[in-house]
C-alpha cells in the first residue's frame, strides 16, 4: 500500500473508531494536528488511536511519549506505519 493510500484509509479508520459522525475523510488534512487544535481530539481518543493500531496494524507502542510524536497528524502516522511494516519485513 503506497503512503497516499494508507492516509486516506487512515482517514476514514479514525473517524469510524472515534464516531465522528460529522466529518469526511476530505475534512481531515494530511497534516492538520490531531490534538487540540485541527481535530481537538482529547486523551481518551488517544487510547483509541493507539487500539486501531494494535487492532488494524499489529503496532503496539512502546510508551506514552512515542504516541505524542506518531498522532501528531494523519502523515505522521502513517510514516509510522510504514515504518513499523519496513521494519518487520526485514
Amino acid at each position: 500500500m503506497d503512503k497516499k493510500d494508507l492516509i486516506y484509509q487512515l482517514k476514514q479508520q479514525i473517524i469510524k473508531q472515534l464516531n465522528l459522525a460529522d466529518k469526511k475523510p476530505e475534512d481531515i488534512k494530511d497534516d492538520d494536528p490531531l490534538f487540540v487544535e485541527g481535530l481537538g481530539l482529547d486523551s481518551i481518543d488517544a487510547l483509541e488511536l493507539i487500539v486501531l493500531l494494535q487492532q488494524e496494524y499489529q503496532i503496539k507502542l512502546k510508551n506514552a511519549e512515542e504516541g505524542q510524536t506518531i498522532f501528531r497528524s494523519v502523515n505522521t502516522m502513517a510514516d509510522y506505519i510504514l515504518e513499523q511494516q519496513a521494519g518487520a519485513a526485514n
